[in-house]
């Protein structure tokens, strides 16, 4: 039985460790990040790959940093087959990619070679991409830059935010690994060096990212919401006051008005111009210190004082 020690953080990853559970691998170990404090509360939290290790009653470790931890002296000692890594969030040292026989591959949510980083999904709907997808690669010391075992694509709806996607990326990503490993068991694989002309990156989002430019066009501003979309959410500011913006619509409509300016107020939303004289359909935003409003919610209520002429951003 192939032994597996397993390392990923996020939601994404839960589905993959336990497909290789239900599959019969021998999963040694699991290694996540440390418990977090999360929300107002500050409430230590669990990462959620630590929460279904414990469901699937599997050891878990989770080292503040791997390289040099005692956690990575252990994982060494387990004389694994193989490591598989998947949205872990740390690199890993050499001694430690060079410990399992199979060696030790990453399960990353892009079209490698594209969007090498930490938020490849953020970055393909930020960006209007129509496909994203999941590629396995062999783990090199430097980012995402190991050779291509396998890949797998699909496409990006005009529905779809960063959360339905990771979501459709994470299942992509749990069959295409359980169609690889066996063929690399039996050293069947080609691995596919990265073009280097065609390299990109997306590094974690930044604060400043989370800002909306409304000098970019309705359609890219559609694409950003959607892009931070459940997390970090896109923001705008109105007369000092935070507004993350929650769903909106480009529209069919046009303008002359500056960009940030608040073009209409009809009885269900508001429209703000954009770029290229585009219009912007807000439908559901969120006031800080206020949960999620629908925009009619919003006009009846603390935005009935808002005006055609009005600026935002």
């Amino acid at each position: 039985m192939t032994k597996i020690v397993f390392m990923g953080t996020p939601a994404f990853s839960v589905p993959i460790l336990e497909s290789l559970v239900a599959k019969g691998y021998d999963v040694q170990a699991v290694v996540t990040q440390p418990d977090r404090p999360v929300g107002r509360k500050k409430l230590l939290t669990p990462p959620p790959v630590k929460e279904a290790a414990v469901r699937l009653g599997l050891p878990v470790l989770q080292p503040e940093k791997i390289t040099g931890s005692q956690e990575m002296e252990k994982i060494i000692e387990l004389k694994p087959d193989l490591i598989v890594t998947a949205a872990f969030g740390q690199f890993l040292p050499d001694n430690l990619l060079e410990a399992p026989s199979l060696g030790a591959i990453n399960v990353h949510a892009s079209l490698l070679p594209k969007y090498r980083g930490g938020a490849p999904v953020h970055y393909a709907v930020m960006n209007g991409d129509e496909r994203a997808g999941v590629t396995i690669m062999e783990m090199v010391s430097r980012m995402d830059a190991g050779d291509m075992l396998a890949q797998v694509d699909l496409p990006i709806e005009k529905t779809d935010d960063v959360g339905s996607m990771f979501d459709k990326l994470s299942f992509a990503g749990r069959d295409l690994l359980l169609e690889t490993i066996p063929k690399l068991i039996a050293n069947e694989l080609k691995a596919i060096p990265q073009d280097e002309n065609l390299v990109s990156y997306s590094p974690n989002i930044s604060r400043e990212e989370e800002e909306i430019d409304w000098q970019k066009t309705a359609v890219q501003v559609d694409c950003k919401i959607r892009g931070l979309r459940p997390w970090p959410v896109a923001y705008t500011m109105y007369h000092g006051i935070r507004w993350k913006l929650w769903d909106v619509e480009a529209s069919d409509e046009k303008t002359q008005e500056v960009p940030g300016t608040i073009v209409g107020i009809n009885k269900k939303d508001f429209l703000v111009a954009c770029g290229e004289g585009t219009v912007l359909k807000i439908k559901e935003l969120q006031p800080a210190g206020k949960g999620k409003l629908k925009a009619v919610e919003f006009l009846n209520g603390i935005g009935r004082k808002l005006g055609v002429g009005d600026q935002v951003g």
